[in-house]
């Protein structure tokens, strides 16, 4: 049993997918892979689709979808006119070995500039209600991956992918894209995230479409292609396998939720960074994390869910080696604020899914 002192609080979305992890019987053992996929939006017409939306008018009120506190009622399925709506999780064969699963990877800057940009929102809907949560662009053969964690992306106790699934990053107040959006294509994520919600595996890494941007043109808005993600914003690096204690790690993310005590210190408006600290070792028997690790002295809220551990960070540059994902928040002294924030262990096999996700091709032309 979890001290009361040592509740947790899952930081960013709606308890329809954070709260009693239930078995769904999609996972299945029989291949030597833990990594299963979804699909989401895969051609041209889904990603119209999804583009049409996130108008300039629905990402303007983006800011009020503030993910809800663990303890809501599950939100009621309703019908989606995306594509992604009804793709069931499905295991997928490693194709690459161990050894270069584990090995890093560096990070990337942008084409054309000298600090990389790569921190954003997700946003998407489950059910009838839109939510959002942060991320990251990660370095990648395709040019084309983000991170976040996996109740940003999949709900196992319903089976189900996330709807109108986009990646902002670097979004303004008032709904501005200066980057552009990205619309997912397809989730890789491990197999007991889909199956069962274990939260050793509450992350995901999503590859994305070409960019686009909304522009004005004889009294409508059009698509304009941008582009590659990360030939835009760059990518971060990865570093897995490294134990709780032999490193520091600085938390980044959009918090917006409410302390324990009511009191809202952010607003999601601005990204915000836990300055950077030791690890160490974590678990929580109720959510089936035995492999957590935890950087203490961090005060996020809900709204931080999936944003980046970053090892080695570079202030000049902005970019670090990914080695974790903020997963739950903490209040372990049972006071008025949070006091922890924890990501699952990155380990080879995360390497793995990762691999996947940045072996995904997507059309060349979606606008």
């Amino acid at each position: 049993m979890i001290p009361r002192a040592r509740h947790l609080v899952a930081a960013a979305l709606s308890s329809a997918l954070l709260l009693s992890p239930v078995f769904t019987g999609i996972a299945n053992a029989t291949l030597d892979s833990r990594v299963f996929a979804v699909s989401l939006a895969k051609t041209a017409a889904d990603v119209k689709r999804v583009a049409d939306y996130w108008t300039p008018d629905q990402l303007k009120q983006a800011d009020s979808y503030s993910p809800a506190t663990p303890g809501a009622q599950a939100a009621t399925p309703a019908p989606s006119a995306s594509a992604q709506a009804s793709n069931p999780a499905t295991q997928v064969t490693s194709t690459v070995s161990k050894a270069v699963a584990a090995q890093a990877v560096a990070p990337v800057l942008p084409r054309k500039a000298s600090v990389a940009r790569t921190m954003g929102k997700v946003f998407f809907r489950f059910g009838d209600r839109e939510y959002w949560c942060s991320a990251s662009a990660v370095a990648a053969k395709n040019r084309s991956v983000v991170a976040t964690a996996g109740h940003c992306a999949y709900d196992p106790r319903q089976a189900k992918a996330a709807d109108f699934w986009i990646f902002v990053p670097n979004p303004g107040p008032n709904g501005e894209t200066p980057d552009g959006i990205y619309v997912g294509s397809s989730i890789s994520m491990h197999e007991d995230w889909s199956g069962k919600g274990d939260y050793d595996f509450d992350y995901a890494f999503v590859t994305v479409h070409r960019g686009f941007k909304w522009e004005a043109k004889d009294g409508r808005y059009v698509m304009k292609d941008v582009g590659r993600l990360q030939d835009n914003v760059g990518g971060q690096g990865i570093e897995l396998n490294k134990k709780p204690t032999t490193y520091t790690v600085a938390a980044f993310g959009y918090p917006a939720g409410a302390q324990p005590d009511g009191s809202r210190p952010f607003d999601g408006k601005r990204l915000e960074m836990c300055k950077e600290g030791p690890t160490r070792w974590t678990s929580a028997v109720s959510l089936d994390l035995q492999k957590g690790v935890q950087l203490l002295s961090c005060d996020f809220s809900p709204g931080a869910s999936g944003g980046p551990w970053l090892i080695g960070f570079n202030k000049e540059r902005w970019y670090g080696y990914l080695n974790g994902v903020n997963s739950l928040t903490w209040n372990r002294d049972a006071k008025g604020s949070y006091d922890a924030v924890s990501s699952p262990y990155f380990d080879t096999t995360t390497g793995e899914i990762y691999r996947r996700a940045a072996a995904q091709t997507t059309p060349s032309k979606v606008t």
